[in-house]
């Protein structure tokens, strides 16, 4: 038999605002366990939340970049549940009235993928394990940190296209600014909701929901692995129960949490002490007005503007501050596409080996643009600029100084090239005698010998003429 999965994704995504949801304490990760919090964040009896209104603005913002509605009137509700992890026994969500409903998002090839919801919430607290010492810990740090919760429809059919919209997703979202979905730090997570059913089938089968996964390649290993088990499960004859499950990245599969939760197991009701939202249509017309360009947009400008190909203008939107560097350093007046070249190439090389984003490099517009000026004019060849670049990338250092120091500049000198050129030619009477009878070899040969001898540093165009003029002259 032949079998299909069905995917839906509830996206969590941590809001890049200074401050927490509901009060003052500072969003910024890490720190030392339980300084990030207050009576407001912990739940204290008496303590009273007050909206960030930056929080309502970034939901907002996503919200029309997924092309959903924006309700006009919105509530938060609570959701009541007890775990360690939540001090104050309920979280403020947002059920009945979501701020965002009824988006849809084109992730290529055709396949669209509604958007059921977004809504604001608070982050939970935090359990850290001891295995040494046996207990559990809990850090409320992250209490009351903003979040979106981005829910689906039921339209996902592969992990492909799972990792196909949390990627477009990701980008749309560091291009808006709302969040830095860092995965590694849990802004970015998501949970998996999948069932499998006979292909043809119209009706459902019992889903699972695969909490807090925070890399791509565990979201697609655990759809991979749960769509095995589930098939496995009714082909045995077994049925699927409808359940929470966790991902063991060591074990490369997932086991039972808990039953799965619906929504009156939560206990929801209006938040009493948050009033309702009301948005106006100046309110939202500000913000469509103030919407930036994304990615898409901007490799449709990159090739129609500056002749990039599709490719290339992929690569370099790939990421917010990596396009934004690209602007910048073709303003400074580099080349489009030799800026392009040095991006994909020598940037991203350097960025992966140092295990770095974009935006964290120390490496900034002008000394690039200045390296590729350097190469333009003819005062370095392209494997010495290389070299420079290697140099100067993690400290921004200054490009012109480095090669003073290190006598880099390429000779342009036509009577010194000249000079050495005879030397190698007298000292290589077989490969003159080859490059005569025809092989085109031998010239690189004899190129290669003068630049050996020049240190590299010649002018490659100088050193051919000079070659070729030498040669004729043979």
């Amino acid at each position: 038999m032949t079998w299909e999965t069905i995917i839906g994704l509830e996206t969590h995504v941590e809001l890049a605002t200074k401050t927490k949801i509901f009060c003052s304490c500072t969003t910024a990760f890490g720190g030392e366990s339980n300084t990030h919090c207050c009576p407001v964040c912990t739940g204290m009896p008496g303590a009273l939340p007050v909206l960030n209104e930056k929080v309502l603005e970034f939901a907002v913002k996503a919200g029309l970049a997924l092309n959903c509605q924006v309700s006009r009137r919105s509530q938060f509700d609570r959701k009541n549940y007890f775990y360690p992890d939540l001090p104050k026994a309920y979280q403020i969500s947002q059920l009945y009235l979501p701020i965002c409903h009824d988006g849809a998002v084109d992730i290529g090839g055709g396949k669209t993928i509604r958007i059921h919801e977004l809504h604001m919430e608070e982050d939970a607290g935090k359990l850290i394990h001891d295995p040494w010492l046996d207990q559990t810990k809990a850090d409320y740090n992250r209490c009351g940190v903003p979040l979106i919760e981005i829910v689906t429809e039921p339209d996902f059919r592969s992990a492909e296209e799972v990792i196909s919209y949390l990627e477009w997703l990701r980008s749309t979202l560091q291009y808006l600014e709302v969040s830095d979905c860092k995965m590694q730090e849990g802004s970015l997570r998501c949970d998996v909701n999948l069932s499998v059913r006979p292909a043809g089938s119209q009706e459902f089968g019992t889903r699972t929901e695969m909490k807090n996964l925070n890399s791509f390649k565990a979201i697609s290993r655990a759809i991979a692995y749960e769509t095995r088990r589930q098939i496995e499960l009714i082909e045995e004859g077994k049925r699927v129960v409808q359940e929470t499950r966790r991902w063991d990245e060591n074990k490369d599969a997932t086991y039972a949490m808990r039953s799965k939760e619906n929504a009156q197991d939560y206990r929801y009701f209006p938040e009493p002490d948050i009033p309702p939202l009301e948005l106006s249509e100046n309110y939202l017309e500000q913000l469509r007005a103030a919407q930036p360009e994304l990615a898409p947009a901007k490799q449709a400008r990159y090739q129609a503007q500056w002749g990039l190909p599709a490719y290339d203008a992929q690569m370099i939107t790939s990421q917010k501050a990596l396009a934004d560097f690209f602007e910048a350093v073709v303003a400074l007046g580099a080349p489009p596409k030799q800026a392009a070249n040095w991006i994909m190439g020598e940037v991203l090389g350097q960025l992966s080996a140092h295990g770095l984003e974009a935006k964290d490099m120390a490496l900034t517009p002008p000394t690039l643009a200045r390296l590729i000026a350097l190469v333009q004019e003819g005062k370095l060849n392209r494997n010495t600029a290389v070299k420079v670049f290697e140099a100067v990338f993690e400290t921004d250092g200054d490009v012109d100084a480095y090669v003073k120091a290190h006598g880099l500049e390429q000779v342009s000198d036509t009577g010194l090239v000249t000079s050495v050129v005879e030397q190698v030619l007298a000292a290589n009477e077989k490969s003159v005698a080859d490059f005569k009878a025809g092989k085109e070899k031998a010239f690189g040969y004899l190129v290669g010998q003068v630049m050996r001898q020049l240190k590299g540093q010649a002018a490659p165009a100088v050193v051919n003429q000079v070659l070729r003029d030498k040669l004729a002259e043979e």
